[in-house]
């Protein structure tokens, strides 16, 4: 077994562990990344970018359909080969080499295996032919590792051969019916995908749906669902399910049946921790790892975890962001140079407790940051709910003849700052980022009444929740 050192290993080569790696070596340190699957991870070829190509036709097609003289052109529906084809390209057919490429470029060292801590600053790496390298860590090792899909515990499921998220985007055939377990932003993307492909679709949400954001968001996409021709089941549980005769039998805790061809759970995720031989350093292997906002694993100086395995933000956009302050603090601390670890510094990440945005895209979209009402509430804030509805901007009846949604903005009296926005909409993730920078700013109320939206768009809506607040 040959032994390599460097001054960090990185254990997970999706997004997040990329990003830790390239600000470590950018503040000049030597870095080694471990991987067990492809380069570039969950989101590269199983999550994001597969999701979001394949609901692109969809989207595209209904924003055509809305707009008289577009209309007209539109003569089909979605084309499901062509729509699994743009997939493909977009994953590169599930090929990782430009991403080894640029981590070649970048100066980061790969290695291919299961990475297991074995000792204080040490990995052991099995490739699938059994060999073993041994990594020694000079100064840390960080675990980007990600999370996997639930399974929960029903009677009959696992046996069932249940599709996970995985199965979902990675689709050769799509299937004449499906049933989703859960009603959270994999089943509301999913449910809308399949539902665009013809695909008869059956959602299950025993809580709702989207019940992470603002209750008007998870309505108005059930109601757009079962426009669409879903069958959407809220209030209901699974009690037990059976594959028999070519398709999935799922008993419903009111009763009733439901019979699909596929199922697909949707119910949550959990930390892929399992294996990796966190006992070595007094933590339990399959738990979620608990960080300080540098990212460091409380109890354990030289070992960070960044991204799901923290439990955090479960979001990509958030891993990377907390990817960027633990591979520059990692640097920090090996070469004795200051570290920014006060609120909003260089080397934390504050934005994970209140500034988190989201987009589902859904139909409609949904698009969020920060508070919802309750959560803001529950914070002990003096708040004001602005509800605008978007249909009555000018830029929305020029975007689209019969557009629907709405947005809200969550005011904090005390402070007269933005705390919270929720959008809900054709095309509204585009109105997003400007609210993340309110909240992240700390902008005044005062002075956002200077900040003019273009006329007509939609982002128009930033005046009204003004003109609604006063002065």
């Amino acid at each position: 077994m040959s032994t390599r050192e460097y001054d960090l290993i990185v254990i997970g080569a999706g997004p997040v562990g990329e990003n830790v790696a390239d600000r470590a070596v950018q503040g000049g340190l030597s870095v080694v990344i471990v991987e067990s699957e492809l380069v570039g991870g969950e989101c590269s070829y199983w999550a994001c970018m597969p999701s979001k190509a394949l609901l692109r036709a969809g989207a595209a097609l209904r924003a055509a359909r809305d707009v008289d003289g577009a209309c007209q052109a539109v003569t089909g529906s979605v084309d499901v080969a062509a729509a699994l084809r743009r997939r493909d390209g977009m994953v590169h057919d599930w090929n990782d080499l430009s991403q080894v490429q640029w981590l070649q470029s970048a100066g980061i060292d790969l290695v291919r295996g299961h990475g297991r801590i074995t000792g204080e600053r040490e990995v052991t790496v099995e490739d699938a032919d059994g060999g073993r390298t041994e990594l020694v860590a000079r100064h840390a090792v960080a675990v980007c590792t990600g999370s996997a899909a639930l399974l929960p515990d029903i009677p009959g499921l696992k046996d069932a051969a249940p599709w996970t998220s995985r199965d979902a985007t990675g689709v050769r055939e799509v299937p004449a019916s499906l049933a989703i377990l859960g009603g959270g932003v994999v089943g509301a993307e999913m449910a809308t995908l399949y539902a665009s492909f013809g695909c008869a679709v059956t959602l299950i949400a025993r809580s709702g749906l989207l019940g992470s954001v603002d209750p008007f968001a998870g309505e108005a996409v059930a109601a757009a669902l079962a426009e669409a021709g879903a069958d959407v089941r809220t209030g209901v549980g699974v009690e037990r399910v059976a594959r028999a005769g070519g398709e999935v039998v799922l008993t419903l805790s009111d009763g009733a049946e439901v019979r699909a061809a596929e199922v697909l759970v949707a119910t949550g995720r959990v930390p892929r921790t399992g294996e990796l031989g966190l006992d070595a350093v007094g933590l339990a292997d399959g738990d979620w790892l608990e960080v300080d906002d540098t990212m460091r694993v409380r109890g354990v100086n030289w070992l960070y975890a960044v991204g799901d395995v923290n439990h955090r933000a479960l979001l990509t956009h958030q891993g990377k962001y907390q990817a960027r302050a633990a591979g520059d603090v990692i640097a920090a601390r090996a070469t004795g140079a200051a570290v920014d670890d006060a609120p909003w510094g260089a080397h934390v990440a504050t934005a994970d407790h209140s500034a988190v945005p989201q987009v589902v895209f859904s139909d409609p979209e949904v698009a969020a940051v920060g508070h919802t009402e309750t959560s803001a509430r529950a914070a002990g804030l003096s708040i004001r709910v602005l509800d605008q509805d978007l249909s009555a901007i000018a830029g929305s009846s020029t975007h689209a003849d019969h557009y629907r949604g709405t947005a809200r903005a969550i005011v904090d009296d005390d402070r007269r700052v933005l705390v919270g926005a929720t959008f809900v909409g054709p095309d509204v993730a585009e109105l997003l980022h400007a609210a993340t920078i309110a909240i992240v700013g700390e902008v005044p109320i005062d002075r956002l009444w200077h900040a003019v939206p273009s006329y007509p768009t939609i982002s128009e809506v930033w005046l009204r929740w003004l003109e609604a607040y006063g002065r």
